[in-house]
């Protein structure tokens, strides 16, 4: 069964940056997976934030977070990074680490099978 740990959130003023970290374990080897980035915020939906494929390291993100935000991956530590620069108020969210092997879309939360249970970002104006 995979699991799926984030950490690194936390509280920043607007323009700082967040790395956030999602330990994944369960498996030997996570190749032909995806793996992505979630965030839920108060009252809306969760939204897709940012995915990488495991071997071919191909990235994909959202419109509103291209540039700032850049996603990557450790094969030693089984671990993927979300690296968080030039953060806004609207950036506020719980973000969830998500994997899934070969999903259909990337883009799309119902394809995911594995989640974890979320960091908290904050973003102060």
């Amino acid at each position: 069964q995979v699991q799926l740990v984030e950490s690194g959130g936390g509280s920043v003023q607007t323009g700082g940056s967040l790395r956030l970290s999602c330990a994944a374990s369960g498996r030997t080897s996570f190749s032909g997976y995806v793996m992505g980035w979630f965030r839920q915020a108060p009252g809306k939906e969760r939204e897709f934030v940012a995915a990488i494929t495991w071997g071919g390291s191909s990235t994909y993100y959202e419109d509103s977070v291209k540039g700032r935000f850049t996603i990557s991956r450790d094969y030693a530590k089984n671990t993927v990074y979300l690296q968080m620069n030039s953060l806004k108020p609207e950036d506020t969210a719980l973000y969830y680490c998500a994997a899934d092997r070969a999903p259909p879309n990337v883009y799309a939360r119902l394809a995911y099978d594995y989640w974890g249970q979320g960091t908290q970002v904050t973003v102060s104006s």
